[in-house]
């Protein structure tokens, strides 16, 4: 069992920052890649940005160049750095965790943490 604990969602006016923080624990597993998805009422659940055991990062187009992932292996913890909010990025954000386990791989996610983007 892997639980994955957020923090640093909150309310910012628009064109303002905050950084999420995803920290991974448990026992036997490693990290095929970790992520960040949104989930805004109505909307599917989206991808925002993923980042990879190996290091390789993927955005989805809304974000690019606003947002960072990034990443300490030693903690098991990945970061979402997020510049030049704007309100169409409220929504809940969560965090993932593709992991290898004894006898497998699995799938985790975080309970969510409300991002408000609103002057």
């Amino acid at each position: 069992q892997v639980q994955l604990v957020e923090s640093g969602g909150g309310l910012v006016q628009p064109g303002g920052s905050l950084r999420l923080s995803c920290a991974a624990s448990g026992r036997k597993f490693s990290i095929r890649a970790m992520g960040w998805y949104r989930q805004a009422p109505g909307n599917q659940r989206e991808m925002v940005a993923i980042i990879t055991r190996g290091g390789s990062t993927n955005y989805v187009d809304s974000v690019k160049g606003r947002f960072t992932i990034s990443r300490d292996s030693a903690k098991n913890t990945v970061y979402l750095q997020m510049n030049s909010l704007r309100p169409e990025d409220t929504a809940v954000y969560y965090c993932n965790a593709d992991v290898s386990v004894v006898g497998g791989r699995a799938d985790y996610w975080g309970q969510g943490t409300q991002v408000t983007v609103s002057s």
